[in-house]
């Protein structure tokens, strides 16, 4: 009875914690973007709309998972078409975050590597045709997915009330095997994408000289850590594996591993994003300083 007193206490004082993080992880992306759409600098410019578009993917994934957590800990029961549509959702969101990083390492390509045709490459109109690009290849593994899913259950299935997770839609052995087969397939090309990126800036930046050389090495850090970022998001995807593992181990441990891999793998790669753009990045950084601070930086902001 202690053991399992002990139990629910820790599980508590994990949840609260967990929405500490998300509800501050949650108002520092509204701030990036309402700074975002304060200066029409930001919304035409390619590497900003790839960030504001990953702000607000990251922002409906924490808000669906944290639902699904909240349901999951007090064991709430759904509509089996709801819990679809909010599966749909998440996993898209969870797709388009990686997907849009792998998009904005090119773009710090050509910009770096080939900044004579960047204008034309990386005009506003080209960046909205990437955004969607970036959900269609990013929906795509849902659409096979469910499309299996759906020829595979009865009618009776969807009318049924349940917990939510994504092992209710994983009918048979070989359909988790093809999810995850699907998702490995696309971080490859993620990361090959990455590396080849990495390396043509690496390799400018050690002919670079002056102003350049500093502005090139800058570029090359911001791939470094959308790649770190994108390892992250990889090893979401073996965590289902680790934890039903740990599970046939102890409870104890289940509990321990799913919540390390909740907090490294969903919530710290989401606080990475404002990171790299929100402080690294000067324009942004005082269009930032500027709102929060009451426009006592506006000079500074005039000058974007």
């Amino acid at each position: 009875m202690a053991a399992n007193d002990s139990l629910v206490r820790v599980i508590n004082d994990r949840i609260i914690i967990v929405q500490v993080f998300i509800s501050l992880f949650l108002c520092i992306n509204f701030l990036l973007i309402t700074v975002f759409f304060m200066k029409d600098f930001f919304y035409t410019t390619m590497r900003y709309i790839f960030f504001a578009l990953t702000l607000m993917s990251d922002c409906v994934s924490l808000i669906l998972s944290d639902f699904l957590l909240i349901l999951a800990y007090f064991h709430f029961s759904i509509h089996m078409s709801l819990c679809l549509i909010v599966y749909a959702a998440v996993s898209l969101c969870n797709l388009v975050t990686p997907v849009t990083l792998t998009v904005m390492a090119l773009e710090r390509f050509v910009a770096i590597c080939m900044p004579l045709r960047h204008g034309e490459l990386c005009s506003t109109r080209s960046a909205l045709h990437c955004v969607l690009i970036i959900h269609g290849i990013s929906a795509l593994p849902d659409v096979v997915f469910l499309s299996i899913f759906f020829v595979s259950a009865s009618h009776s299935y969807y009318t049924q009330s349940s917990e939510c997770s994504v092992e209710k839609f994983i009918l048979h052995t070989w359909q988790g095997h093809l999810r995850s087969a699907i998702s490995q397939f696309y971080f490859l090309i993620m990361v090959i994408i990455i590396m080849f990126s990495y390396f043509k800036i690496m390799k400018v930046a050690r002919a670079a000289s002056g102003q350049n050389r500093k502005s090139t090495w800058k570029g090359l850090r911001t791939v470094v850590l959308h790649g770190f970022q994108l390892l992250l998001c990889l090893f979401l995807l073996w965590c289902p594996l680790i934890e039903a593992a740990m599970l046939q181990i102890n409870l104890m441990l289940y509990i321990n591993v799913r919540y390390f891999n909740y907090i490294m793998f969903i919530l710290f790669p989401r606080c990475l994003s404002p990171l790299i753009y929100g402080l690294r990045d000067e324009k942004f950084s005082v269009a930032l300083r500027s709102f929060v601070l009451c426009g006592l930086y506006k000079k500074q902001l005039s000058k974007l």
